[in-house]
């Protein structure tokens, strides 16, 4: 039998139950991808988030807001405003007007028609429940796994779970200002408090990382850089398989795409051929 677990998602990407001896045991950790800018209904700047899935005890499926909330703001907040991009159904493609990439008269138009971002419900279905954390804009939740016994040491407490970050696809502006690396092309670490007298709580770092802070393009000269890692999985041997997807095409870097590439209408999102790569991450002594 089919059952809603949760819902009031918009990319419940990254999925994993919690272990029966977890904090959150019985229930589902979703790290979800947000909206971007682009579309009818474009948005600057809406977070990535992290949510608890469950069923009250009546089997009531626990609703997180989506499409009228983003994180734990909603839709129509000012901050989530789209300030125009060349990804926007509005856009009328302009490669002398940075930084929209957009004429003038369609970037006004996007700026009268999509300012605010308006609401799809009259009103929610159901209570809306908050997400637990939230992820930088455009870092994109692609896999997540919780730690076995075998892993814990140094950084890694019991209970922690790991997760990957597959990283921006240029939808908006990057989510850090340089020299800071961009948030994604990375896998982090979440523990969670050992005392179950208290409430859950959450702390969150960085754990493997390319610090580019985007796609490395591995080489023979740099082996070990991710691009767009897209799943974490522990096998049994106890360590830590990441699936890296590797480098695209994607639509960012200026004018018509990613200009490291000779022309840029091959294929947004495409993978290069020969960058996929799966990495191993052990304990050691």
């Amino acid at each position: 039998m089919i059952q809603a677990y949760g819902w009031g998602h918009r990319n419940g990407y990254a999925i994993r139950f919690a272990p029966d001896d977890h904090p959150l045991a019985g229930q589902l950790l979703v790290g979800e991808d947000g909206p971007d800018e682009r579309g009818s209904r474009p948005s600057n700047g809406a977070p990535e988030v992290l949510s608890v899935d469950y069923q009250d005890p009546a089997g009531t499926p626990v609703y997180h807001g989506w499409p009228d909330r983003f994180g734990f703001l909603a839709s129509s907040q000012a901050v989530f405003n789209p300030v125009g991009g060349a990804s926007d159904d509005l856009c009328v493609f302009d490669p002398t007007n940075p930084p929209s990439f957009c004429t003038p008269a369609s970037l006004n138009h996007i700026l009268t028609e999509d300012v605010p971002i308006r609401d799809v419900l009259a009103l929610p279905p159901a209570p809306i429940v908050s997400p637990i954390a939230l992820e930088a804009a455009d870092s994109s939740f692609t896999g997540i796994d919780f730690v076995p016994k075998s892993f814990v040491t140094g950084p890694v407490l019991p209970g922690a779970a790991l997760y990957t970050l597959e990283g921006d696809f240029g939808f908006s502006a990057p989510n850090a200002t340089s020299p800071a690396p961009e948030v994604g092309h990375e896998v982090k670490l979440i523990n969670f408090n050992q005392d179950s007298n208290l409430p859950l709580q959450l702390s969150f770092q960085n754990f493997a990382r390319n610090n580019t802070g985007d796609q490395a393009f591995i080489s023979s000269t740099n082996p070990a850089a991710f691009d767009r890692p897209t799943n974490v999985r522990f096998g049994p041997d106890g360590c830590a398989y990441v699936v890296d997807y590797g480098a695209v095409r994607d639509p960012g870097g200026g004018p018509g795409g990613d200009t490291r590439f000779a022309d840029p209408a091959d294929g947004p999102l495409v993978q290069f051929p020969g960058t996929g790569t799966i990495f191993k991450i052990c304990e050691t002594d």
